[in-house]
Parts: structure tokens; C-alpha cells; sequence
């Protein structure tokens, strides 16, 4: 069974997916277009759960999610999800690191790719990912959504600058 709801928080409103007991995405800003139109729409024990954590998160009561997810990808965009949660609250890595993490230091256009592609933003933080130029490059819903959890967790964003790019390289 696949459900979705809807909740408002700081960022704006923002939807969550559950299938067979497992977040599968998490919707922000622009990306709510993409909802699926046909969908049940209904709160669940575990969508509830979530919120409450996301609710604590955005205090900054809560720094790490313990939520059961399934975000659904290639071997590649998995591997690079889970080193996303390695990331500690309140610190950035480049796409370069994140590259040399997953064991090939040329894959930073991959790594762009599969945060591009990550359906839990948050949950899986790809926002603390920015550019070796000290850019902060796209995000799912705007910019400033990822300035302001950076803020949010702590993060000084005064030494980085927006990238003109307007590709967004976090949040499916």
C-alpha cells in the first residue's frame, strides 16, 4: 500500500510517501507538482512518525532521523545516499569528497547526478554537499530552502555564494 501526506513546516508544505512500512520520498517547494495524482491520500502511523522527527529536526531537537527508508535507485545512487548519512549534522563536504568516499575520485559529475536524483532530501542530507569552489549549487524547492538548513544546522553559509547554474543537484 503506498500512502502520502501532506504537512506544513518551516520550509513550506511538504508531502511524505510511505510504501509497505518504508519512507520513499519526501516532496519539497516546487517538486509538490510532481505528486502522483491518483494517489491515497492518507496519514499513517510511520508518515506521522516522520513529521513528528522532521517537526524536532527543524526546532533543532533532533540532529539524526531514525525512520525505516527505501529510496528507490540504481547500485550507484544507493551507495551514494548511504554516504549522505554519514555526513555529520552541521558540516558540508564537496561533490569531490563525496566522490573519493564512494571510491572513485572522478565520479563528482555522478555524484551531482545521484543527489540530483535522492527522493528523501533531508532525510538524506544532500544538502550539506557543495561545490569545491565554495558554491552552493541547487536544491529541490529553491536555494534557499538548502541556505536555510544549513543555517538551521549550525553552518556558517556566509563563505559560500550561490551558483548562477540553476541546476539542481539535490532533491528529486
Amino acid at each position: 500500500m503506498k500512502a502520502i501526506y501532506k504537512y506544513d513546516g518551516p520550509l513550506g508544505t511538504y508531502a511524505l510517501e510511505e510504501q509497505n512500512g518504508l519512507l520513499t520520498r519526501l516532496w519539497l517547494g516546487d517538486r509538490m507538482a510532481l505528486l502522483p495524482g491518483e494517489t491515497e491520500i492518507s496519514e499513517t502511523p510511520l508518515l506521522k512518525e516522520a513529521h513528528r522527527q522532521l517537526t524536532a529536526y527543524f526546532a533543532r531537537e533532533q540532529k539524526q532521523f531514525d525512520l525505516p527508508i527505501a529510496p528507490e535507485g540504481t547500485p550507484f545512487q544507493l551507495k551514494i545516499w548511504k554516504l549522505l548519512q554519514e555526513i555529520p549534522y552541521g558540516t558540508t563536504i564537496t561533490y569531490g569528497e563525496l566522490a573519493r568516499r564512494s571510491g572513485d575520485i572522478k565520479a563528482s559529475r555522478a555524484v551531482g547526478m545521484a543527489n540530483s536524483r535522492n527522493p528523501l532530501p533531508i532525510l538524506i542530507p544532500c544538502h550539506r554537499v557543495v561545490g569545491a569552489n565554495g558554491s552552493l549549487t541547487g536544491y529541490a524547492g529553491g536555494i534557499q530552502k538548502k541556505v536555510k538548513l544549513l543555517e538551521l544546522e549550525g553552518t556558517d553559509v556566509s563563505g559560500f555564494f550561490v551558483s548562477q547554474k540553476g541546476t539542481v543537484l539535490c532533491g528529486h
